[in-house]
């Protein structure tokens, strides 16, 4: 089911420049089959734990009084780590896009917001572009027109429909 899933994105991206990736939400043990799965269908992976790269959430950007200042200590505590930075709102972007992050990801936005983001983002950095929240297949092709690079499916993994078979012998 997560494969076929997946595939169903893959192939509603195609042509296009961008990915279709899942989430860390998985089912209690079965992360690793799971996010194979996601790879057979045609997808790629994020993190497959907290470890892999700092995501830099509300919560994170609050505490440190701002996504500069949470990116700061990120960088000075892990030199080397891959920071992606969870942005709800254009000013968001904008901070974002000034810090040495490597990621951006849009977080629920709408299409028009999401295009003003990525306009904001291709105009001044390098950095990725990640959509999550509200992604359908219905839209997803929009939002890889905007120039989104990946789109975060949870539901691959944590709401998928298991196919319904049996081997008679």
């Amino acid at each position: 089911g997560v494969a076929t899933a997946t595939n169903e994105w893959v192939r509603e991206l195609s042509g296009t420049n961008c990915q279709v990736r899942d989430t860390r939400k998985t089912t209690p043990g079965l992360r690793q089959l799971e996010k194979f799965a996601v790879r057979c269908g045609g997808g790629t992976n994020h993190r497959f734990g907290l470890g892999d790269a700092a995501l830099i959430k509300d919560n994170h950007i609050a505490a440190a009084g701002g996504i500069t200042a949470a990116v700061a200590a990120i960088r000075q505590a892990y030199p080397h780590h891959i920071i992606e930075v969870e942005c709800d709102t254009l000013d968001q972007v904008r901070e974002a896009i000034t810090t040495q992050c490597q990621s951006i990801l849009l977080d629920n936005m709408d299409i028009d917001s999401t295009r003003e983001a990525i306009v904001l983002v291709r105009s001044s950095s390098p950095k990725l572009v990640e959509f999550s929240g509200g992604a359908t297949l219905d839209n997803a092709r929009l939002i890889a027109h905007a120039g989104a690079n990946f789109i975060a499916v949870g539901s691959l993994t944590h709401s998928v429909k298991a196919l319904d078979f049996g081997l008679d012998l």
